[in-house]
């Protein structure tokens, strides 16, 4: 036993005096926030959420597709909630090309191999054209060279996804000759795609799965016929977007969702579900709360379309307004039938694809996955891979980060032992599809997610010196103006 100098009762006086003095600061609890706002977040109010999208649907021809009936009441009901709830609402209007699907049909051999036309491909005249087909070698990057196209004057093309977009390898393909390009997945499952701008089709262009790819690729000179038609229309549809009134407006935390359905369904996982849980979250919250920063929403249109509406939402602000923004959340299908758990790659440690987002985006990463990981869900990232309506932020610079369950991928053994479901199965079977309903939702894993949200926002609001080194209660910096500058406006005052 250690031996203490004794004190004097005064000196103890004075000790105790002291240590009241600091115990508050010095033991402040952190602000409960983040736990309210999960608690507060309810799976049965954000599943009322998409039985209204459902319903909105049910009564607009059966989507919710940018710039239809259905995605204006889609729109209207969340604006509504959030007008009712006193946040301020603004909604941004912009311009898109719509398409349709007209035909989509590929025969090899007298027999049909599935196709999906690719958003914004060229179309090829009603009944399609007849051609052989010419098969791409496969290397590091299949098709992306006009060089990789020897001897396709007059053909069809059969090339591998992968290593540049979908319209780099159909542009290289027309500049060598070819009449229509199939591309085929290079990883289990169906191959949905677009080439980004309608400006880019250069040819008839479809997906088709890696399985039936792989066939067709030991058929090298076979006649096929290919028929991919879509109606394309000029078009406006508008972003609805919500700020809290409270919190600091120079260091901005921002969340995500694109709204729309493709034209084939309601779009009830993708993307109801991102959609309905940020609305609950956002109502929950509240339009006034006890926070450092405050917190934009954000439900954007023509995602399906190329991510237009978000792309048109970043390239509007002024380059001080994008630096008022701290981080960026997206959440695009959070409740996929045969759900896994991924969290978007932020500090590229998987190695695969696009590389890591702007500094910042390892820290939410982090901060996704622990949340769900300390409550035994164990994740995967996914790639940066320009899928979804992150896009943008991370091109200027934005960290960014979110959540996904997965798309048309298939599930692969391993995650099944892992998470359940079914292995060899897609992710979401019904992805752009009319069967993408109420009945096409895990509301287990979108109950974690949503959870997982409300945590990570309540988290950001507090504080995001992890991400962009902003401590709370630091003053804003104000922007540097030149002493001529200064000048020059007193002597016009």
């Amino acid at each position: 036993m250690s031996l203490r100098p004794k004190r004097t009762f005064a000196a103890l006086v004075l000790t105790a005096a002291l240590a009241s003095a600091v115990t508050p600061a010095a033991t402040a609890a952190p602000s409960p926030l983040p736990a309210q706002l999960v608690k507060k977040t309810d799976a049965g109010a954000i599943n009322r959420h998409l039985v209204a999208l459902q319903r909105i649907a049910d009564s607009h021809a059966g989507n919710r597709a940018a710039s239809t009936d259905g995605h204006a009441a889609s729109a209207e009901y969340i604006a509504g909630k959030l007008a009712d709830a006193g946040y301020s609402v603004t909604r941004q209007e912009f311009p898109f090309v719509y398409t349709e699907k007209l035909a989509e049909k590929l025969t090899v051999g007298g027999a049909d191999v599935p196709i999906t036309v690719m958003t914004y491909s060229a179309s090829t005249p009603a009944g399609g054209i007849t051609a052989p087909l010419a098969v791409v070698p496969v290397d590091a990057t299949p098709g992306c060279e006009v060089s990789d196209y020897t001897g396709v004057t007059g053909k069809i093309v059969l090339v591998s996804r992968g290593a540049c977009p979908f319209a780099q390898k159909q542009a290289a393909a027309a500049d060598a000759g070819a009449l229509g390009a199939i591309i085929y997945n290079n990883e289990a499952g169906p191959l949905n795609g677009t080439l980004g701008d309608p400006a880019a089709s250069r040819i008839p262009t479809g997906g088709i799965s890696q399985a039936d790819g792989q066939a067709l690729a030991g058929r090298n000179g076979a006649t096929v016929t290919l028929d991919l038609r879509e109606f394309r229309e000029q078009r406006t549809s508008y972003n609805v977007i919500a700020e809290t009134k409270t919190g600091r407006k120079d260091n901005v935390v921002m969340a995500g969702a694109h709204l729309d359905s493709v034209p084939a369904g309601p779009g009830i996982n993708d993307n109801g579900t991102g959609s309905a849980a940020l609305l609950e979250i956002a109502l929950q919250l509240g339009s006034k709360p006890k926070v450092e920063n405050a917190v934009r929403f954000a439900w954007w249109s023509a995602e399906e379309y190329g991510l237009v509406g978000s792309t048109y939402y970043v390239d509007s602000l002024t380059f001080e307004q994008q630096l008022d923004i701290a981080l960026y959340l997206n959440f695009d299908m959070i409740g996929s039938p045969n759900a896994a758990y991924f969290a978007y790659d932020g500090d590229n440690s998987d190695g695969v694809g696009a590389g890591p987002g702007p500094y910042g985006s390892a820290q939410i990463e982090r901060t996704l996955t622990g949340y769900l990981n300390d409550r035994g869900v164990p994740t995967e990232g996914t790639d940066f891979d320009g899928r979804s309506d992150y896009g943008e932020f991370i091109a200027v610079g934005i960290p960014s980060g979110g959540l996904f369950t997965g798309a048309e991928d298939a599930k692969t053994p391993e995650q099944a032992a892992k998470w359940g479901g079914q292995a060899g199965v897609a992710y979401d079977p019904c992805y752009h599809q009319a069967c993408d309903n109420l009945g096409n939702v895990d509301r287990v894993a979108l109950d974690r997610n949503a959870d997982t949200i409300a945590w990570a926002l309540g988290t950001f609001a507090l504080s995001t010196e992890s991400v962009n080194g902003v401590a709370p209660g630091k003053p804003a910096v104000k922007p540097h103006r030149h002493p001529a500058a200064k000048a020059a406006r007193s002597a016009v005052a």
